[in-house]
């Protein structure tokens, strides 16, 4: 068969390796290297997960793996972060060692103790903190408690990598109680928000990330809120967001054009570059938790953050 096309052209081999190493490249054309397709990142938000985890029937983790959809390998909930449920009964114990570079967590409810490598922390509803990857790590819990969570274990999976540990680690062990978070929200909140911002928010940086204000080196965390009767106007950034519906009654976020209402607890899983927008139709304050991976494009200066 003739090709007279590039794109249609298959891998190129090399002609008569020398020996293995020239023997294992591979050479393709402006035509067919760029022409994968690849599965787009579903606008979703998920509620089975936080209810399997809410049932409290074992210690364990749910995963919001979409990694069938994605045609990805290994477990994943966008191509570079995994969001998890943890339960772990009164009395049991987690390991909650990962493969990543950092997690982030969130304490739905119940109370326990947090060790992390030779430190030890007494955890409360509404605490947030940051685990370092690689680092022995376990959750004793003295009342059942329920956790979310997001890595980028994806992101060290595709590179077959592992996190380094000890002094050379970009991220440590933090803690953020939720009386101080309630603080420092407060705190912005004395302030006016403008044009150039995104409402009220509280940022998690950490004293290792302080310099890119980030809470790990290619991870964002922020807390959002909206007053009541209130919407945040649509807009788009080049990293995907997994955002974690903490308080809003009735509330919902628009994604591409597809209404995803919010329930307790709910993962919104909002693509890449999708246009978005977040709405409080309720007369409380609505709060999410949001995870991007963004400090991979302030770092690469393409985070592309616009309002339509």
């Amino acid at each position: 068969m003739t090709i007279n096309d590039m794109a249609e052209m298959p891998v190129q081999l090399p002609r008569a390796p020398k020996n293995e190493a020239e023997g294992r490249g591979r050479y393709f054309n402006s035509g067919n290297a760029f022409n994968i397709k690849l599965p787009p990142v579903p606008p979703r938000i998920l509620r089975d997960e936080p209810a399997k985890a809410m049932a409290k029937t074992a210690t364990g983790w749910v995963l919001c793996d979409l990694s069938d959809e994605l045609d990805c390998p290994f477990p994943a909930t966008t191509p570079l972060m995994l969001a998890r449920y943890a339960t772990v009964l009164a009395g049991e114990t987690l390991d909650t060692t990962l493969n990543c570079t950092a997690s982030i967590w969130y304490m739905i409810e119940g109370s326990a103790t947090l060790t992390v490598g030779n430190e030890t922390a007494e955890l409360g509803k509404g605490d947030v903190f940051l685990l370092p990857g690689g680092v022995a790590s376990q959750i004793n819990a003295s009342e059942t408690a329920v956790f979310w969570a997001v890595g980028n274990d994806p992101q060290l999976a595709f590179e077959k990598a592992a996190p380094i540990t000890g002094s050379e680690a970009a991220t440590g062990f933090v803690h953020y109680p939720a009386d101080e978070i309630e603080h420092q929200l407060d705190v912005v909140y004395q302030r006016d928000a403008n044009d150039t911002t995104s409402g009220h928010a509280l940022i998690f940086s950490a004293a290792q990330t302080e310099a890119s204000r980030n809470i790990a080196p290619t991870l964002t965390l922020s807390l959002n809120t909206l007053k009541p009767h209130s919407f945040q106007p649509p807009h788009k950034h080049n990293s995907a967001a997994l955002t974690l519906a903490v308080a809003g009654d009735p509330a919902y976020s628009m994604v591409d054009d597809q209404q995803c209402d919010w329930s307790p607890w709910a993962t919104l899983l909002t693509p890449a570059a999708a246009k978005h927008s977040h709405h409080n139709d309720g007369d409380t304050r609505a709060e999410f938790l949001i995870v991007q991976d963004g400090g991979l494009y302030y770092h690469a200066r393409t985070m592309g953050f616009e309002f339509y």
